[in-house]
């Protein structure tokens, strides 16, 4: 995958679970912060101030970190079968 797409794919996959945790806020069926972190460590490859605010995060809250790692896994997972 060309390095230009593949920052265009993160960019778009990350803000719109930033996005879609936003709204997750107020909508009771949606999990916001689960989104909102997801969307963090997606951005957190290409955006400094996201990687330091997952940093926080996993100081703050160890077994959110840990989970955070479950679900990069699995994204990098996805990311390659997407890619090829």
């Amino acid at each position: 995958m060309q390095p230009l797409t593949k920052r265009i794919i993160v960019y778009v996959v990350g803000w719109s679970f930033i996005l879609l945790g936003i709204v997750g806020l107020v909508l009771p069926f949606l999990q916001g912060i689960l989104f909102i972190l997801i969307g963090l460590l997606i951005l957190s490859t290409e955006y400094a101030w996201a990687g330091q605010l997952v940093k926080k995060m996993r100081d703050r809250f160890p077994k959110i970190g840990r989970l955070a790692d479950q679900a990069a896994d699995r994204a990098n997972g996805w990311l390659k079968r997407f890619s090829g």
